[in-house]
């Protein structure tokens, strides 16, 4: 467990210097000046070659590379060109909102795919599986950008059930977390339907249906738990990639998150910002993976000794 533990750290290290890089290079052949965005249209060359030569952005391109390098082997993101404050604290501000909002997503798919799965799966074949499976095809096939507004106009405008954007009402977190949960459930609905066909066949189960126990206990406890397997797996690496394609729904629903925080840092070309906040999420991506193989080995003792 030791040496795969050391595996996880040595992977995110490697794979934060590849996404660091490639983000750094990609963002500075983006068309546009940060200093011709911070300054606006009208600033004179003078302005314009005192705040670049402020920023460090007069620089050749490889030695602002090195200097970035160096930076994240201090644990340091750089400056903020349009905020002129540590990425750091503009990340530390804006992670908590994402990750609430990932979590909460989340729930609302565990909420949604398990009663369906376990309902498709119990009646395969029948009309609910049917019923089930049709619900999950046409969740998984709604595009967050046309969900989050229709869910605004029926739920917000229309009904005035709940608030439109934004975060500091109770009940803001709702409807963006139904968008990007919705995906989701119908992703682990099918899984969980197809685990579970596949081990109501093993011996076992027929096993404890022929000592007679309560099907509750059967497919509660033996079936489910088994089944779960692949499950956790699909979640964790759902998980990661909730927090990386909360984007359009912060946007959409002005959610004060890390993926809006992104958007207007690209559109402000702020180099340090976009590159800190793609790297986070890359790191975060890559963790909440391994934490899941954990889970995984902790669930499977097979794997446990594999390792």
């Amino acid at each position: 467990m030791i040496a795969y533990i050391l595996r996880l750290i040595g992977a995110v290290l490697f794979v934060s210097w590849i996404v660091g890089t490639l983000v750094f290079f990609l963002i500075h052949l983006v068309p546009g000046d940060p200093v011709a965005v911070m300054l606006g249209d009208w600033a004179s060359p003078a302005d314009e070659t005192a705040l670049r030569e402020q920023l460090g952005l007069h620089l050749p391109i490889w030695t602002q590379y090195v200097h970035y390098l160096t930076g994240l082997l201090q644990f340091d993101l750089g400056q903020s060109l349009f905020f002129q404050q540590p990425v750091s604290d503009l990340i530390a501000e804006r992670f908590p909102m994402t990750l609430q909002l990932a979590v909460m997503a989340l729930f609302v798919a565990v909420l949604i795919a398990f009663p369906l799965g376990l309902w498709a799966a119990l009646r395969a074949g029948k009309w609910p599986d049917h019923l089930s499976m049709t619900v999950s095809l046409i969740g998984v096939s709604i595009p967050n950008f046309w969900l989050g507004p229709m869910l605004i106009l029926v739920f917000s405008l229309g009904l005035a059930w709940l608030p439109v954007s934004g975060a500091e009402q109770p009940f803001s977190w709702v409807l963006p977390a139904i968008t990007l949960g919705t995906a989701l459930a119908a992703i682990l609905a099918r899984m969980l339907r197809a685990s579970l066909l596949e081990v109501m066949h093993e011996d076992y189960i027929r096993t404890a249906q022929a000592k007679g126990l309560p099907a509750s206990m059967v497919y509660g406890k033996h079936a489910l738990l088994n089944a779960l397997l692949p499950v956790v797996t699909i979640l964790g690496l759902q998980l990661g990639t909730l927090l990386g394609g909360a984007v359009i729904t912060e946007v959409v629903f002005d959610w004060p998150g890390l993926g809006q925080l992104l958007v207007e840092s690209i559109q402000r070309r702020d180099y340090p910002v976009v590159q800190g906040c793609i790297l986070v999420i890359s790191v975060a991506y890559i963790t909440i993976n391994g934490l899941t193989e954990l889970v995984y080995a902790w669930l499977d003792p097979r794997i446990r000794v594999a390792q």
